[in-house]
């Protein structure tokens, strides 16, 4: 079918239903819609078969309804209605939740359903629960209804049809400010820790801190460090710690209210936020294998499950500024430096790397001088893991990865995907050229010629087409809160294989052979002589698209490289 996907945004879970729905052999286009988009003609312009919405924050108008099938995917249960139903599920502690994709019509999200369904709500944050468990009901769902309204046989259920056994949501106000409030001197560090997550991406807790007003993004529970309720007691990462009625929590980023009128300001790493106004803290650094121990915070953590490390990373949206990569790069020499076979790096679920880091770059005296900082830092992680001879390295992606952390991936010597993960190969959206060697690696597992598509063509796609392309060695079908385990398990067999050592052997043999016939320097030279040109001259595009992505300037049209997709591709 020709399908329009109509969004407020190319957002994670548009990404996913484009990029699945071309898997399955339909012709896709998107459209990206604001409160003056004139829908009634993009629709007539695209004639599609039908229209799915996987992320609108407008109305349809009537003159598209009445005369297309549009269907609204809405991220909550059967029944549920608002604009805030994540971030409901993770105040309320819900155990499960859903995603329901019924028919647009006159009564915001009070249409036919078209399918439903629903999953699980693991203690992780919102935009996590969104990309992972959300995402992944929002698929099975929308490929249910693609599939009922392709048969022209299915009739979608009215809700004043369901009985309220049948209806296990209820309508929901927005989810205020007034309602995220945390009350430091009596809330727990549980309650503090929810309200933290449920609002852990956008648009964070609104909340007085050393005087100022700030919005607090992410949070988690702290068992060892105590004192006075709403001070703060010590940094960690970027990251500051705040004391609870019973404890204290970690809050990793922060971001200053938006001016009326003003464009959106940056989230950044705590301490780089508060800058000058923060008092003299000691910096308590976490044990980098915790094992048993209280619950604390940290965004990197080593172990090992005999021939076997795992080198775990996790940080917000998935972006590495210079100071995550050089952490990072410590971390993986410190991992290089013990008895194991395989090395796995990569986080537990959600993002594995979206590449630098363009808030940091963005708050930068010189953004120009970060921007060149970063690269290189980056760059020196991906060389670490390209010139690891000694072991098998393996690239565990239980979430998405983009441009850089895509090239980072690509280093290893094994790529390990759960299904549900999207991949963007590429860095033209953004103006740039790329570094992290992919003029090596992304050639070299896919070949010129596709490689040229994929970073000419920018699109994402899914786990099932890397693995298509040659980019991806192995896929774990599994749901978000599993692929840690599946992972470990097929790690270890992997270690004891009795083939391996010989696989390290070649290993050597081949990085030798492709050194001398042509060394990983030149590859850099000549990508980052490239980055130095974008990135010193101001008037390349990559200043003013950075800043429009930073401060989520909305779109003045849609992309001309998200009209129709070759299907499959």
């Amino acid at each position: 079918m020709r399908i329009l996907l109509i969004a407020g945004a190319f957002n994670s879970l548009t990404q996913r239903v484009y990029a699945e729905l071309g898997d399955r052999g339909h012709q896709v286009s998107v459209e990206l819609v604001t409160r003056d988009t004139p829908l009634p003609e993009v629709v007539r312009r695209h004639a599609p078969d039908l229209i799915v919405a996987p992320m609108l924050k407008t109305a349809i108008p009537r003159e598209v309804w009445s005369a297309h099938t549009c269907l609204i995917v809405h991220p909550g249960p059967v029944g549920d209605r608002g604009p805030s139903s994540v971030d409901w599920a993770v105040h309320l502690g819900a155990e499960r939740w859903g995603v329901t994709v019924l028919q647009a019509n006159d009564e915001m999200d009070g249409g036919d359903i078209w399918a439903a369904a629903s999953c699980p709500v693991p203690d992780v944050g919102k935009s996590d629960l969104y990309r992972n468990e959300i995402a992944d009901a929002a698929v099975e769902a929308v490929l249910a209804a693609v599939t009922r309204v392709a048969s022209g046989a299915h009739r979608p259920q009215p809700q004043a049809e369901l009985s309220d056994v049948a209806k296990p949501g209820r309508p929901r106000p927005p989810f205020r400010q007034d309602l995220r409030r945390i009350d430091w001197r009596s809330d727990p560090t549980d309650t503090v820790v929810r309200k933290l997550r449920a609002a852990d991406s956008q648009p964070g807790v609104r909340d007085e801190l050393l005087g100022d007003i700030w919005h607090l993004h992410g949070g988690h529970p702290e068992d060892t460090l105590t004192g006075p309720p709403g001070e703060l007691l010590a940094t960690r990462c970027g990251a500051i710690c705040r004391a609870t009625a019973d404890g204290a929590v970690w809050i990793p980023e922060l971001r200053p209210p938006r001016t009326p009128g003003e464009p959106g300001t940056l989230k950044l790493p705590a301490t780089l936020a508060l800058g000058d106004r923060l008092p003299p803290l000691p910096e308590v650094p976490a044990p980098i294998d915790p094992g048993d121990g209280p619950r604390t915070w940290t965004d990197i953590r080593y172990r090992e499950d005999g021939p076997a490390g795992f080198l775990e990373f996790s940080f917000p949206g998935g972006a590495m500024s210079t100071d995550h990569c050089r952490r990072l790069l410590a971390a993986y020499r410190h991992a290089c430096a013990r008895p194991t076979s395989v090395l796995v790096l990569g986080g537990r679920r959600d993002f594995f790397s979206n590449g630098i880091h363009l808030h940091v770059i963005e708050a930068a005296a010189d953004p120009a001088e970060e921007s060149w900082a970063n690269i290189n830092a980056m760059d020196d992680l991906v060389h670490a893991v390209l010139t690891t001879t000694d072991r098998l390295v393996v690239a565990a992606l239980g979430g998405n990865a983009a441009a850089g952390g895509a090239m980072l991936a690509l280093a290893a010597d094994e790529v390990w995907c759960r299904a549900a993960a999207v991949l963007n190969p590429h860095y033209r959206l953004m103006g740039l050229y790329g570094s992290e060697y992919w003029t090596y690696t992304l050639p070299g597992r896919a070949g010129p010629e596709v490689a040229g598509q994929l970073t000419a063509r920018a699109l994402p796609i899914t786990a099932e087409t890397g693995a298509r392309l040659g980019l991806v060695d192995r896929i774990l079908d599994c749901p978000a809160q599993d692929f840690a385990a599946q992972t470990a398990g097929l790690a270890a067999r992997l270690a004891s294989a009795s083939s391996t050592q010989a696989r390290i052997a070649a290993k050597k043999a081949d990085r030798e052979r492709d050194e001398a016939h042509r060394p990983l320097a030149a590859y850099r030279e000549l990508e980052l002589a490239q980055m130095h040109r974008i990135f010193f001259d101001p008037s390349q595009p990559y200043h003013a698209l950075r800043r429009a992505f930073v401060r989520k300037e909305p779109a003045a049209a849609t992309p001309a490289h998200l009209g129709p997709a070759p299907a499959g591709t």
